[in-house]
């Protein structure tokens, strides 16, 4: 056993190291309580005779505790020199900037509706994806064979039929939000104003303006006066606040199954009118659905795209980018 080659390999390798993790390697290397170089060799003084016992014990011993004070000294040294390299560190220089997440521009825009609306004491109400053909058209002054179904390209789900003996209704991803209207006005009675944000689908191309999958937000205040003039001075309001006071506004005739009176509002920014959303007085037989007296209440609603308005207020020129996934396009924002 070779006491003085074992002390020349540790001794080399302690003063080659420069941190401390190698250090702790080396350490468990030759020192290790379990394979450690050092403790085999004390291990196996039991196969040897009392004499050489003796002799080589006591040097055995000897060394460890030359080693381990060895490792010691090394250790203080290594980190006195970390304390002294960050002693150097000027701490009134700017940290390094964490990456952080951005939250995606549909969310703020939507976020930036829903504050606008509230300050004008709109409630938020929210209803299911999935809806019943009743909901989606029918309650809406769009019975079955109605022409105006074409405007919207519909995604209909397939259904398993347990029985014949009752009368299945036709479930379909809703194609605009307007059925949430018809639910809250079941369960409440005016006066009241909501808006409804929410998650639409249409079965058709996509394109820079067109996507199967979007997001609209609907608007309804009834009440007993309720008239177009506040209709214009919602809008405007809400529309002020978005965009900026130095915005023009014009209100055309247009039609829609759910509103009589009908009409489609612009918006002018930098010289160029802009469709930012379609609107009316609530039809009377979407009141007779929801068993409200057409003759006592009135109401107007509107609905918006989510995507346009957040196209129009970021200068964003494809509708597309919004569900890339792209963190470069997320990132500017």
């Amino acid at each position: 056993m070779d006491f003085d080659v074992l002390r020349r390999n540790v001794l080399e390798a302690i003063k080659k190291t420069q941190d401390v993790k190698g250090l702790e390697q080396i350490r468990i290397k030759y020192l290790g309580r379990q394979d450690g170089e050092l403790i085999k060799i004390l291990r196996s003084l039991k196969d040897l005779s009392v004499e050489e016992k003796r002799k080589l014990g006591p040097a055995a011993n000897f060394l460890r505790n030359e080693l381990e004070a060895a490792f010691i000294n090394k250790l203080e040294n290594l980190k006195l020199k970390i304390r002294n390299s960050q002693s150097n560190l000027d701490v009134t220089l700017p940290g390094k900037k964490v990456p952080v997440g951005h939250l995606h521009p549909l969310t703020l825009m939507e976020n930036r509706i829903r504050e606008i609306f509230q300050s004008l004491s709109f409630s938020v109400v929210e209803g299911p994806e999935v809806e019943s053909d009743y909901y989606n058209f029918d309650a809406l002054n769009i019975p079955a064979n109605h022409p105006a179904r074409d405007m919207w390209d519909t995604f209909w789900l397939r259904q398993k039929v347990q029985s014949s003996k009752f009368k299945v209704q036709s479930l379909l991803l809703r194609t605009h939000t307007s059925p949430v209207q018809i639910r809250y006005m079941e369960k409440h009675q005016p006066p009241f104003q909501i808006i409804v944000p929410g998650r639409v689908f249409r079965y058709e191309a996509t394109d820079a303006t067109h996507e199967i999958n979007f997001h609209q937000i609907e608007g309804l205040m009834v009440g007993e006066d309720v008239s177009l003039a506040n209709f214009k001075y919602i809008i405007e309001e809400f529309l002020k606040q978005l965009f900026g006071k130095n915005i023009h506004f014009r209100f055309r005739p247009s039609y829609f199954p759910f509103t009589e009176p009908s009409l489609e509002v612009d918006i002018q920014l930098g010289g160029k009118w802009l469709e930012v959303m379609g609107a009316g007085m609530v039809h009377p037989k979407v009141f007779d659905a929801v068993k409200y007296n057409s003759k006592e209440v009135r109401g107007f609603a509107f609905g918006l795209g989510l995507e346009r308005l957040a196209m129009i207020k970021y200068k964003i020129d494809d509708i597309r980018l919004f569900y890339s996934g792209d963190l470069r396009f997320i990132k500017q924002f």
